[in-house]
């Protein structure tokens, strides 16, 4: 049974189902061309378009669940200016080209930010969760890489730099021999802390994930 994104398993399936609904779509007749382009961007496939009397209609649509639920009803209101609103069924399921998608930390995949979608939107959902980690978490003595990939193929990236820390700060006068010294403890130590380095993520990052989610669009 695979109920979390770190469940599904690298090989062994042919293929993956996913959930559909049936939607309807309640607009006012001026916001069906918006409503329209929302519904397609979402992969939905038109049905049927009802009037109800000369200033509202219905359009109805097939849909994966996965579309409805990331904020679509939001985005609804927000393109019909409130004024729209939508009720589902489920609909059966339908293979799909889905694709999971890893979150690495430091080079440690990050089970709590994996996610599963389509692989036309994977690298545009990657790269807005790798951007709003890196906003996040707080720089390190060492770099920190951040990374989504599918599979071994990396889709994202980006590099939260070093905090500096002036080790010669304390070295008076002109001991070059001791400051060289020192450089070179700190370049070894941060070596040592890129291989054991830990790198927490606080939680304003998992939040901040989850707003860039409901931003992409």
């Amino acid at each position: 049974e695979i109920t979390t994104p770190g469940d599904l398993p690298k090989d062994g399936y042919d293929g993956i189902e996913e959930p559909l609904v049936l939607i309807h779509f309640m607009v006012p007749a001026d916001k069906i061309g918006v409503v329209m382009q929302l519904a397609s961007d979402r992969r939905g496939e038109f049905m049927r378009q009802d009037y109800l009397g000369t200033k509202r209609c219905v359009l109805s649509y097939k849909m994966p669940l996965a579309e409805v639920i990331y904020d679509l009803f939001d985005k609804l209101k927000s393109v019909t200016s409130g004024y729209g609103t939508m009720d589902f069924e489920f609909s059966g399921y339908q293979l799909a080209e889905l694709v999971k998608v890893d979150v690495l930390v430091h080079n440690t995949p990050c089970d709590a930010l994996a996610f599963i979608c389509h692989r036309s939107v994977a690298e545009h959902r990657g790269r807005a969760i790798i951007k709003a980690l890196k906003e996040e978490i707080p720089k390190h003595l060492f770099e920190v890489a951040l990374q989504a990939a599918i599979g071994t193929r990396v889709i994202a990236r980006e590099t939260i730099k070093s905090v500096g820390k002036n080790v010669t700060a304390k070295c008076y006068g002109g001991d070059v021999s001791r400051k060289r010294k020192l450089l070179e403890k700190q370049k070894e130590g941060k070596k040592r802390m890129k291989m054991v380095g830990n790198v927490e993520v606080p939680q304003s990052a998992f939040m901040a994930v989850l707003k860039s989610r409901s931003a992409e669009d």
